[in-house]
């Protein structure tokens, strides 16, 4: 009790400084009284919810029954007064609570002229902060949810690890995206500089892809970060295209990347794991139907070529693929499935459980007409039949053929003559082609029909 007397005496002190000497009834000034501190004008009126302020400078507010009041709100709940009266100012203060929070108090911000800021984002020291229009300080998403704010109540931009909005939350949260062992519930989601979180953008397709800090990321409707195979449009497209694979990390891988295929078109593919490649912006690469290819439709990568299919895989064995013209195809070799890249040269091919020697050029384009001496035709070397010795083989030349005469190992007889097997004589010119055939002059004609490639032993794609 003693030292609360000496603080009333401390206070009276104070606010009554200025008026010492001077008739309570004839100067203005404040004024001790059985129901508390009261302030009279100059002209002896007892003043009511108005401010005034004392010898110390600070302001005090009267209220209603023209008394000073204390650790209260005041002038229609704008400011609050200390347990001294004195106006609270430029600083935080911790409230009992006017809204439904937990702690049972709430924290306010009031400004260098005592007014609480209400209603907005207000900048203190290097921190964002937001306050509804009650003034309290705001924490979680806020404002539709576009923001959100921790514990102590700061703007978080950048990655943050979240509770979807609308859930239970609490404030165990990281700052950069990494990958969690265990299923939390949470997040991620990322806000911009400016604090407001960043949504997917539209473009016509609903697409839930976003470029930020120079990586694509896939974004759900809400924001939050997608990983694994995440479709673009959406829905459960049924066109690879149409999806992104996202790493753990949330970034959409660009490049090569061996995975399942989306679960949806898990029945469309030949092998429980895949290889895909991704563009920059982690779209798939995927080529034509089978037997439609062109060669346009060769891709380069890392100075390996590569022919995709339309479920975006990288093809493998003897491809059929059109070049000059769109009746005119050739065969292409792209290998194991291990390799599933163009090979040239000279490659042993297994078709349908037999070795066949094909030789391909530079280009990869299978090889027709005589090469060291043996004689191809889309790249497959060409034989005479086991039983006949030497056999004629035309082949396509614009409009008409060329007549090479090969032995049973597919070598072009050249400047000679030689018998088959029934004893018919053939002559040849210095490139191999038929020139006479028993002693009489010929002149084109179609004789035996070249073997194209095996196309259906690589129908596995």
């Amino acid at each position: 009790m003693k030292k609360r007397g000496l603080a009333v005496f401390a206070l009276a002190a104070m606010i009554t400084l200025a008026t010492a000497g001077i008739s309570a009834m004839a100067a203005e000034g404040w004024v001790q009284e059985s129901g508390g501190w009261a302030y009279y004008n100059a002209s002896g009126n007892k003043q009511y919810n108005v401010w005034r302020q004392g010898a110390d400078n600070y302001w005090r507010y009267i209220d209603g029954n023209g008394y000073m009041t204390t650790n209260s709100w005041v002038d229609n709940d704008n400011y609050y007064v200390d347990n001294n009266g004195i106006m609270v100012s430029g600083k935080w203060l911790q409230v009992a609570t006017t809204t439904n929070s937990a702690s049972g108090y709430d924290w306010y911000y009031f400004s260098s002229t005592g007014k609480a800021v209400k209603s907005k984002w207000e900048k203190v020291g290097d921190k964002w902060y937001n306050f509804d229009d009650t003034g309290a300080m705001q924490t979680g998403w806020v404002l539709d949810d576009m923001y959100y704010c921790d514990a102590n109540g700061a703007m978080q931009t950048g990655w943050q690890k979240l509770t979807p909005p609308g859930e239970t939350e609490d404030d165990d949260y990281s700052t950069v995206p990494f990958y969690d062992e265990y299923d939390d519930g949470k997040k991620w989601y990322y806000f911009s500089s400016n604090g407001k979180k960043v949504l997917p953008s539209d473009e016509g397709e609903n697409v839930k892809q976003k470029k930020i800090d120079g990586v694509y990321y896939c974004l759900a409707e809400d924001g939050a970060m997608q990983t694994g195979w995440v479709c673009v449009t959406g829905d459960d497209s049924e066109d690879i295209e149409e999806y992104r694979y996202v790493d753990a990390n949330g970034k959409v891988r660009v490049g090569w990347y061996s995975a399942e295929p989306p679960e949806n078109l898990q029945n469309q593919y030949n092998h429980d794991v895949e290889w895909f490649y991704f563009s920059s912006k982690g779209v798939p690469r995927v080529g034509p139907g089978k037997g439609s290819a062109t060669r346009s439709d060769l891709v380069k990568i890392n100075g390996n070529t590569y022919l995709f299919d339309e479920k975006g895989v990288p093809l493998y064995g003897l491809q059929q693929v059109y070049i000059d013209s769109e009746n005119e195809y050739t065969a292409y070799y792209f290998g194991n499935r291990s390799q599933s890249c163009m090979l040239t040269g000279k490659q042993r091919v297994d078709e349908a459980g037999d070795t066949v020697q094909y030789y391909f050029s530079s280009t990869g384009r299978g090889y027709t007409g005589v090469y060291d001496g043996y004689l191809y035709y889309m790249g497959k070397l060409q034989k005479a039949d086991s039983g006949s010795k030497y056999e004629v083989i035309s082949i396509p030349s614009g409009s008409s053929n060329k007549n090479y005469v090969v032995n049973t190992s597919g070598k072009v007889a050249k400047s000679t003559t030689v018998k088959d097997s029934n004893g018919t004589k053939y002559k040849t010119s210095g490139s191999g082609i038929l020139v006479k055939e028993d002693g009489e002059e010929v002149e084109g004609g179609t004789y035996t029909n070249p073997t194209e490639p095996d196309w259906d032993s690589w129908n596995d794609w």
